[in-house]
């Protein structure tokens, strides 16, 4: 958001960075020793609190090096002690698990306000903006965006209907304090108009005790990868249910898409595809138990250039079908510009304009006397 200061080391730094963490697979035992047994729903999984073993899918070296360096950084932090308020979420874990209603009776219920403010009405598409510090860059890591208590409001001001928060300093610059401080200047929205948008808690998930941590500090909802948690998927569907989260399942293939809806998850996003007719492939003829109620959210990832086709790749999205769209590193790569500003791109995003009519232009103007904005219509 302010002029970047590219660190021209790129990509290969933050896999070597990856490297130089410990790659120990043994599990560990936090500080908080009960156990807890999720005996939610028919047919549910039982798991304990700290299960020494992990059953994923196939993980790319990185993804590999990314979970283990987690599990290093959560052993320490509960080696540290756990603060209270996240041990009394963990007690409210415990105690609820068990008598969760079933993914059915929760389905009878209907969706929860996160689902229900991402899914807008046919023809029209919600935006998921996501606040982090650093990212990748053509010359190396962008590292200077706004504090995030600057950039809560801009978010939902500009029409974002969840703000996520990559809270892991190594792939996003961010913490669980940045969390705390969006989910305290979005709560100071209350009763204004717009009103508070959801905070999402985007951090790379291993463990239950990070599902606990999130809702401590206000989080409403909390994605998981199924490329890394895997068959652990329903038990921390679960445990984000006891503790009066939502989750967003993360997925990159239509038989991990399936698998997630049947253990459960009702929001799921498709991401690490780039092309649009792959990701319309992963949610395309999935099998929804009836009374159920999907929100297939695309995740798009940002174009290595100035220009600004992520808008236009939004508009399709919407067109093929997807409720939602996460964008994350296009918001930022144009700077603090009054006319590509994260603002302009989510609203933007969110027209009602078509790439058969329309395209959006990005242009370099300054101030009011800019000839052109992004979001302009070229008929």
């Amino acid at each position: 958001m302010n002029s970047f200061r590219p660190i021209a080391v790129g990509y290969l730094v933050f896999t070597l960075t990856m490297l130089t963490y410990t790659t120990k697979t043994t599990g560990f035992t936090p500080v908080v020793q009960p156990t807890l047994t999720s005996s939610a729903g028919r047919g549910s999984s039982t798991s304990s609190l700290s299960s020494p073993k992990y059953t994923t899918t196939s993980l790319n070296a990185i993804g590999v090096l990314a979970r283990k360096a987690k599990e290093n950084e959560i052993r320490q932090y509960c080696q540290e002690g756990i603060d209270d308020s996240v041990l009394q979420k963990v007690q409210e874990m415990k105690q609820n698990l068990p008598c969760l209603p079933s993914v059915q009776e929760a389905d009878q219920a209907g969706p929860g306000p996160v689902q229900l403010g991402l899914t807008k009405r046919k023809g029209t598409i919600s935006i998921i903006a996501e606040y982090k510090r650093t990212f990748i860059v053509k010359s190396g890591f962008a590292n200077e965006v706004f504090e995030p208590h600057i950039m809560s409001p801009v978010f939902r001001e500009f029409g974002a209907r969840g703000v996520a928060i990559l809270a892991d300093q190594r792939m996003g610059g961010c913490d669980y304090e940045d969390m705390a401080q969006i989910v305290k200047e979005q709560e100071g929205a209350r009763g204004d108009m717009p009103g508070p948008v959801p905070v999402i808690s985007s951090d790379l998930i291993v463990d239950e005790v990070q599902i606990a941590r999130s809702a401590a500090v206000g989080a409403q909802s909390v994605l998981l990868s199924y490329d890394v948690v895997g068959d652990k998927l329903e038990f921390f569907l679960n445990c984000a249910r006891a503790v009066g989260m939502e989750a967003i399942v993360a997925v990159s293939t239509k038989d991990e898409a399936q698998r997630a809806i049947d253990v459960g998850a009702r929001m799921i996003s498709v991401t690490g595809l780039d092309d649009v007719e792959e990701k319309v492939a992963v949610i395309t003829g999935l099998v929804i138990p009836e009374g159920a109620q999907v929100c297939t959210i695309a995740n798009i990832l940002a174009n290595d250039n100035k220009a600004l086709e992520e808008v236009e790749e939004a508009w399709v999205c919407r067109d093929k079908g997807f409720n939602c769209v996460w964008v994350s590193d296009c918001l930022y790569k144009s700077g603090n510009d009054p006319a590509e500003h994260a603002g302009a791109i989510i609203r933007s995003m969110g027209a009602k304009s078509s790439v058969k009519w329309a395209s959006a232009k990005a242009m370099g103007g300054k101030g009011e006397g800019a000839r052109e904005y992004l979001g302009d219509i070229l008929m």
